[in-house]
This record gives C-alpha cells, sequence and structure tokens, in this order.
C-alpha cells in the first residue's frame, strides 16, 4: 500500500493540520473521543496506523496512562513531520515506515483516524481487525476514528451535504466542497457504521459506537478483559 497525503489532499504537509480542520466536521472531538477510550485501558504500547502528522499520537501522549505510542505510516513526509511534532516526548515515541499489510506486533491497543478509509473492501478491513485481534494482548482495544457513511441514499446524500456545509463554514466554496469529495473518490471507500461494527465484530471483538458526530464516528472493538469505558456509547449510533 502507498499513500501521498500532498497528492491526495492537495495540500503542503506544513499546511496539512489546518486544512483538515477545514475538510473534517468534528475533528477535535473526534481525536479527544479516541483518545480517551484508547487510554482508559492504560496501554504501555499504542499503534497508531496512518498516523500521518501525529495528531492522534498527540492526543494519546497527553493522558498519563499511555506508555509509548509507535505511529505507523507508508508516507514518510508526514512521518518526518510527526516526529518534529512530538520531539518533546522523547522516548515515549517510535516512527515505523510500513504498511497495514503486513501482521502487527504485539501491543496493548491499536488506533487509527482517518486513515483504514484507504482500505478499498469490506473483506481487506475484516482481515486488518483479524490481524489487530490477534495483536492485542488481553484488555486491548481496536479503536477506529473514520468518516462511515449509511448504506441509504437519501440518509447518505444529507450527510454529504453536512458535510459540504462545514467545508463551506470553514471558507472553501459549495464547488469546491463536492469537487474534494470526487477527489477523495479516487482513494478512499467510507464503509457503514453497521458494517464497521460487524466486520469488527467477526474479528472477535466486542463492538460498540462510542461517539458519532455527522459522517464521523469512533467504533471500539474491545477484546475480552477490556475494561469497562470501551463498551460504553457516547454517542447515538445511526
Amino acid at each position: 500500500m502507498s499513500h501521498s497525503a500532498r497528492k491526495h489532499l492537495r495540500v503542503t504537509i506544513d499546511s496539512y493540520d489546518d486544512a483538515i480542520r477545514r475538510f473534517i466536521p468534528g475533528y477535535d472531538t473526534l481525536l479527544t473521543e479516541a483518545s480517551a477510550v484508547a487510554a482508559a485501558v492504560s496501554p504501555a504500547h499504542v499503534l497508531d496506523l496512518g498516523a500521518g502528522t501525529g495528531g492522534l499520537s498527540r492526543a494519546l501522549l497527553e493522558h498519563d496512562g499511555v506508555g509509548v505510542v509507535e505511529l505507523l505510516d507508508v508516507d514518510q513526509e508526514m512521518l518526518d513531520h510527526a516526529r518534529e511534532r512530538l520531539t518533546n516526548h522523547g522516548d515515549r515515541v517510535r516512527f515505523t515506515l510500513r504498511s497495514f499489510e503486513k501482521p502487527f506486533p504485539r501491543c496493548d491497543a491499536i488506533v487509527a483516524s482517518l486513515a483504514l478509509h484507504h482500505i478499498p473492501t469490506l473483506d481487506e478491513t475484516r482481515a486488518l481487525y483479524r490481524r489487530a485481534f490477534e495483536a492485542l494482548r488481553s484488555g486491548g482495544v481496536l479503536v477506529n476514528a473514520d468518516c462511515m457513511m449509511p448504506l441509504d441514499s437519501a440518509t447518505r446524500s444529507s450527510l454529504y451535504r453536512e458535510w459540504a456545509g462545514h467545508m463551506v463554514a470553514h471558507g472553501i466554496t459549495e464547488a469546491r466542497a463536492w469537487q474534494h469529495f470526487e477527489e477523495w473518490a479516487e482513494e478512499d471507500t467510507y464503509f457503514s457504521l453497521e458494517q464497521e461494527v460487524e466486520a469488527v465484530s467477526t474479528a472477535g471483538f466486542v463492538a460498540t459506537c462510542v461517539w458519532q458526530g455527522g459522517p464521523m464516528a469512533v467504533v471500539v472493538g474491545a477484546r475480552a478483559g477490556a475494561g469497562s469505558t470501551a463498551g460504553h456509547p457516547r454517542g447515538a449510533a445511526r
């Protein structure tokens, strides 16, 4: 798997953190919710898949109960930016240039933010969740914070209009917002919340949606022995 955020989003890496907030509704809440539910199990070792510039990793490292966060990405430019951003965290961070496609090392939490939608098929997504289940120790969690679009066409269209409205409110023209959706569709695949929960459950986890805001949601898979925080939703699933 290869991916370049610069080419995909048509932004420079230095402007990514500003651009992503204009692109993604509820971005900061997404990171807050995802990091909180992962930190709740006090993980000694966390894998951040497709970590990008390290936004979710930084949110995780703000929690005292989190040990080492290992950032995985295939985009060296993004990892280099994350390394600069997280330099003050010393040996609590590691940086690994690699894809999602190989087995993961043993760990206590696996997290992803706006990354797994680059997996093109549901079967490949299920396979990744199985690899995650095999890598996680008892009590560990899988956390996926991403766009999840309903299968119903009317509801899907409504959420896209809501999403476009967010971008317009942040200075992007409506025409450009819809053009972004077309461009992103070249690499992105958004499954429904129900499909995501099913895929996580099939891998062996207890699956829950813990937060949802518009087209964005946080789905958690708790491995046997996980603390109760991972199993209590804080938002309504569509």
